[in-house]
């Protein structure tokens, strides 16, 4: 049995600075030496894949190794996807910037909970700065409010919430809703959508999915006869959702003409924009989301393209004082009213109470390179997407599925013969991961699967993608032969 002392020399252990230092310097050269293979050299794998059942087995004999905690972290780095890497293009994860995950650092360090003013001073008063900065850019002039949540799924969740408090009966909160409650949304909507209204009690009936176009928006022409379907049904929809832009796709819905509609109606207009919203700070872009600036509420993902670690997003009100209206519970050890508009409890407008520091990821982003940067990275990113549709047009082995608005690309090779097509390009993706020169992924677009890209490393270059359409060409015959 270990004795007090021993035990209490652990602790100190656990918290002397002086140790902290050294490890700290040793981890940030490690991150470092990482980042300057993954920008340098081509062939430093993106993902060194393992088989699931293989990676467990490594990470159990190393629990009960002796390795040391550096060692730990070169091994976590080594059996991890590298999103630095510029031939990392698959899913929609921000590449953060360097600063941010300082910042992340100063956030798990300080263990500041926002939900509570005193908890989180700081934090509280950058993160109403960060969503004030927001909104401006969303183009809202009455008195706003917003605040940042962990993801996407939470933040659409929360609107959702809202829209019921907004145009449901009063007294939902407690009673519950007695009557079948209802959202519009494109087919193409994000899943968390889907998953939010059956949080909400609206089962399946309760979310109206409207086909999309050939370009895979929401076809306004459909909205009036789904509105008078489900009046017809005995339900009462309460809110109309727009992509800006779709997950699968990257296709923007006509926001300007969903306003119009929800205005007409009297219902909540809600733009789930946690990928694509991150154009209104683009003034090339922001066209694509004309019509934001009308919705109720509006959800955009720092972590996707605005450089932020994830999780990181903001769920902007048009209206202040529905970001108050959303939660009506009491929880007197934490503060004396809860019907008080008070911006520096955040706790009274989230799910989350002790929730992390994330204003300060994106304030270090803004105050170390302006923000000019945000503007920046999405021109980037968008604009490498239009050279490469216009390489994947040049190549007759390749097809696009439609031409991209946003920087997903959706394409695949098309050398093949008979009905064989889903199956090789199954098998180029699996090759393309397996051999850890590139990171793709893929999707179902009716039933064809397709190659899927999402461009968010702003250091991928031209030379790049044409490395991975070269590669591709190279795996498919192979696989043909």
């Amino acid at each position: 049995m270990q004795s007090t002392t021993s035990k209490f020399d652990i602790l100190e252990k656990a918290y002397d600075a002086s140790h902290f230092r050294e490890l700290g310097h040793q981890v940030i050269d490690l991150l470092a030496d990482h980042l300057e293979k993954a920008h340098s050299n081509s062939d430093y794998p993106v993902l060194s894949y393992q088989n699931p059942k293989d990676e467990l087995a490594y990470w159990e004999q190393d629990f009960s190794s002796e390795s040391g905690i550096l060692d730990v972290f070169k091994n976590i780095l080594e059996h991890s996807i590298h999103v630095h890497h510029p031939r990392y293009i698959g899913h929609q994860v921000a590449v953060p910037a360097l600063v941010s995950t300082l910042a992340g650092l100063m956030s798990d360090m300080l263990s500041n909970g926002t939900g509570v003013y005193e908890m989180g001073m700081a934090a509280n008063a950058i993160e109403k700065i960060v969503t004030d900065f927001v909104a401006k850019k969303i183009g809202y002039k009455t008195k706003t409010s917003g605040f940042l949540t962990s993801g996407g799924t939470l933040a659409n969740l929360t609107a959702l919430l809202a829209a019921r408090k907004a145009k449901a009966p009063s007294a939902i909160w407690e009673n519950g809703h007695q009557e079948k409650l209802a959202v519009i949304v494109s087919e193409e909507a994000h899943y968390c959508i889907d998953r939010a209204a059956r949080i909400l009690g609206f089962g399946s009936e309760g979310i109206i999915k409207v086909p999309v176009d050939k370009e895979f928006k929401i076809n306004i022409d459909l909205l009036e006869e789904a509105l008078d379907n489900a009046k017809s049904n005995g339900l009462h929809v309460i809110a109309v959702i727009g992509c800006a832009c779709s997950t699968a796709t990257g296709s923007y819905d006509d926001l300007d003409r969903l306003a119009n509609f929800a205005e007409q109606h009297n219902l909540w207009f809600h733009v789930d924009g946690a990928h694509g919203g991150a154009v209104v700070f683009s003034e090339r872009y922001k066209h694509l989301t004309k019509g934001i600036d009308r919705a109720d509420s509006v959800v955009i993902d720092f972590h996707k393209m605005l450089m932020t670690p994830a999780l990181n997003t903001g769920l902007i009100f048009k209206k202040e004082e529905d970001a108050y209206q959303t939660f009506a519970q009491k929880a007197q050890y934490l503060w004396d009213s809860q019907h008080t508009k008070e911006w520096y409890n955040s706790g009274k407008r989230t799910f989350e109470c002790t929730k992390l520091m994330m204003s300060i990821k994106v304030y270090a982003i803004l105050k170390t390179h302006g923000e000019k940067i945000f503007e920046r990275n999405v021109d980037r990113l968008y604009g490498l997407t239009e050279v490469f549709s216009k390489m994947i047009r040049k190549r007759p082995n390749f097809k696009l599925a439609l031409e991209p608005e946003s920087n997903i690309v959706n394409f695949r090779y098309i050398n093949v013969r008979g009905n064989n097509l889903n199956k090789v390009n199954n098998e180029i993706r699996q090759s393309l991961v397996a051999s850890g020169k590139f990171y793709i992924v893929q999707t179902t677009i009716g039933e064809d699967k397709y190659l899927r890209t999402t461009i968010m490393n702003p250091l991928t270059k031209e030379e790049d993608l044409m490395a991975l359409l070269d590669e591709i060409e190279c795996i498919a015959e192979t696989i043909v032969r």
